[in-house]
């Protein structure tokens, strides 16, 4: 079975067609195709995939280049199931409610171990909550209203909608910036914890069940029922440990700027591009997307 290689440059970058070229006659490819002038191509090869992506990341090492191996079918995913926090926007919403509660310091430590792996999810989240009871929720709407986007998120959005996708965002956030962020970027659906409040000010704690890395995964298989899909036909990305088990279960699992323990699992890890990545991957040229 053919497999197809994608490299995607950062804007730093200069020469990639001359590192494509390379890359070509390393592989034995036949040809070369230009998804984007000068930033990201992608060219068939019968070479295995096993072992492929570290043989090529070895061979041109320390540039700030992606390079993604999957099989050259298939590539156009229907469904899209996306994290949220420090995946599609640039920032993680319970560390930003925290400095407003005047407890950053405490719940940042917590969720860096989380998102490592180092801590269970939904036990965490119920510590960090617990740290935050009295914050007033007029000040979450303007946190909200704050949200700062992952550059290339809306265009993998609706370039993907305009080409028959599904899209979900399915966070282990709260139901505030969901809404507001699935609005904004114009996914179909959203999920996440739904904070609790009285008086006007969280109580320190969320709806249960939590919504966590079972639900995530959970999520995405019960899409994939709904709307009659294969697995095969699902795209699913994110940072952290509790996006691990839904990157594994996709049909194609991406890390995007991850943690370790989440890039070392994945299939396909973005370290450098934006989001538009995800759609080059997917064999999708510039020419296609919707801004």
């Amino acid at each position: 079975m053919d497999n197809v290689i994608v490299l995607i440059a950062s804007p730093e970058v200069r020469g990639l067609p001359a590192i494509a070229e390379k890359v070509k006659r390393f592989v034995g490819a036949s040809a070369l195709r230009w998804l984007a002038a000068g930033e990201a191509c992608e060219m068939v090869t019968g070479a295995a995939a096993a072992g492929l992506e570290l043989a090529l990341r070895e061979e041109f090492p320390g540039l700030p280049l992606d390079i993604a191996v999957m099989p050259a079918a298939g590539r156009r995913k229907r469904l899209l199931v996306a994290d949220m926090d420090s995946t599609m926007i640039a920032q993680e919403c319970i560390d930003e409610l925290a400095i407003l509660a005047g407890v950053g310091p405490e719940v940042s430590a917590i969720t860096a171990r989380t998102m490592q792996g180092e801590l269970e999810f939904e036990t965490s989240l119920r510590e960090r909550l617990s740290l935050m009871a009295g914050l007033e929720l007029d000040l979450i709407a303007d946190l909200v209203a704050a949200t700062r986007y992952t550059p290339g998120g809306r265009t993998l959005v609706q370039t993907m909608k305009a080409h028959g996708s599904y899209t979900a965002l399915v966070s282990g956030g709260f139901t505030p910036f969901t809404g507001h962020v699935a609005a904004v970027l114009g996914f179909d659906e959203h999920r996440a914890n739904e904070l609790m409040a009285e008086g006007g000010k969280l109580t320190g704690r969320c709806r249960e069940p939590i919504l966590g890395r079972n639900a995530k995964i959970g999520a995405l298989k019960e899409l994939t029922r709904r709307l009659d899909l294969r697995p095969d036909q699902t795209l699913a990305v994110g940072d952290g440990a509790n996006d691990i088990d839904m990157i594994d279960a996709a049909g194609l699992g991406v890390a995007f700027h991850a943690k370790p323990v989440v890039r070392e699992r994945a299939a396909v890890r973005i370290d450098h591009a934006d989001l538009t990545a995800l759609l080059y991957i997917q064999g999708y040229a510039k020419a296609e997307f919707v801004l």
